[in-house]
């Protein structure tokens, strides 16, 4: 799974907020097919698509602290590339998965969210922190098999912290920072066990680059190593991110 996103603040004259996420995984399933006999392991696979969008606008509350209401929209697709997979289950069990016959459904999504984003940046640390509450209905539109079609409410709340400071090294004429990172997000709502867990933790550490003393475009750039973990589910990730 693969994902590339961003969001940004316009400007404190004009507090615009926009932000995006495009995401692309591949989804490698085993389903066990069974003539009552005889049960073997048959493989799929599915490909998502998705795109997110949001835009905003920052109300201040104090100098580093911003109430931030958006208004969200979003597009997925899942395709099926196992065709064969679907006709040797069907023959085995005599169930019609035709979803599976390299298949396809959209998705689209309205909604929005609610932000507290807290920034504190000084010379010897920085701490942001992100408080949301999203709340998005997804609804089927395409030719898919009415099986696998419908709608849902995905909400989530969640809690990002980020504490930036510097190593004691220089690079490019600037402090290199070390970046510590803790997340949690809960799943409500309809969303709550749909994934096999109600929440998902994440921490993560890394290094910071600051390459503003030079006339660039990118100002810092970030190398973070996280671990997710939550019922039953772990990972890791590794996240390349630039600030301008």
């Amino acid at each position: 799974m693969s994902t590339l996103g961003g969001g940004f603040t316009v400007g404190k004259a004009f507090p615009l907020y926009l932000e995006g996420t495009l995401g692309y995984s591949r989804y490698d399933p085993i389903f066990l097919a069974s003539d009552g006999q005889i049960t073997r392991p048959v493989p799929t696979k599915w490909n998502t698509l998705s795109v997110t969008g949001g835009v905003g606008w920052d109300f201040p509350i104090t100098d580093d602290l911003v109430f931030r209401p958006i208004v969200n929209f979003s597009y997925g697709r899942v395709a099926s590339d196992s065709s064969v997979a679907s006709s040797y289950i069907e023959l085995e069990t005599g169930d019609d998965f035709e979803f599976l016959k390299s298949g396809n459904l959209d998705v689209y999504g309205l909604g929005g969210a609610l932000m507290l984003d807290y920034e504190l940046h000084k010379d010897e640390y920085e701490i942001d922190t992100e408080l949301r509450y999203t709340n998005i209905t997804l609804k089927s539109f395409s030719n898919a098999p009415e099986s696998v079609q419908g709608s849902t409410v995905a909400q989530s709340l969640s809690l990002w912290m980020r504490w930036r400071a510097p190593t004691g090294f220089t690079a490019l004429k600037k402090p290199v920072r070390y970046v510590i990172e803790a997340a949690r997000t809960g799943y409500i709502g309809d969303m709550r066990g749909a994934l096999g867990f109600d929440y998902l933790n994440s921490v993560g550490i890394g290094l910071e680059l600051d390459s503003s003393h030079y006339d660039i475009i990118v100002t810092r750039t970030r190398l973070i190593l996280r671990y997710q973990f939550g019922d039953n589910i772990e990972g890791t990730s590794l996240g390349f991110a630039i600030s301008f």
